[in-house]
């Protein structure tokens, strides 16, 4: 299972998040996504703890904890859902 947190200053590093819920537990692995394009941090990430205990503790102490001048959002994370299709992008115009 993993923790997901919204609400990263752009700022917040792997080492930040370690930091912070190394209170709460062992952390196994951080992952800070980037945008593909840019390679700019995207604002969320996700904790994987040792245990589910852990992991609910780090949850209900870290839910709404103001850090580093933003109010986290911190939960389960949910499985990644399959968006299908290959993508298509491209400009429609409406008239």
């Amino acid at each position: 299972m993993s923790i997901y947190i919204g609400n990263l200053s752009f700022d917040a590093t792997e080492q930040d998040l370690n930091e912070v819920f190394a209170e709460y537990g062992t952390v196994k692995r951080v992952q800070l996504p980037t945008d593909r394009e840019t390679g700019r941090k995207r604002g969320f990430g996700f904790v994987e703890m040792s245990s589910d205990t852990e992991e609910a503790a780090a949850i209900e102490a870290l839910d709404g904890a103001e850090w580093m001048d933003r109010e986290l959002r911190v939960n389960k994370a949910r499985p990644r859902e399959n968006r299908g299709g290959g993508g298509g992008g491209g400009r429609r115009d409406r008239y």
